[in-house]
């Protein structure tokens, strides 16, 4: 799921951060806005792309490779 959040979190401080932020407040209000407004479709793709890379692990795992990083 690690991948999942990262993937998620870079467009929500992508959309957060577009414009200066004055306050904690503000940011909190921001975060709340964006999180709210998340298409579901970009929660599946990284959804999709956590399920893909932990299908490779296995793969390697049961074939007894090792691998440093899935693409």
């Amino acid at each position: 799921m690690v991948a999942t959040c990262l993937m998620l979190w870079s467009v929500i401080q992508q959309r957060v951060y577009e414009t200066r932020v004055h306050d904690i407040d503000e940011l909190r209000q921001r975060l709340l806005h964006v999180w709210r407004g998340l298409e579901q479709s970009l929660i599946d793709d990284a959804d999709d792309q956590w399920q893909t890379r932990l299908h490779a692990c296995v793969r390697a795992s049961a074939s007894g490779r090792h691998f440093h990083k899935v693409a």
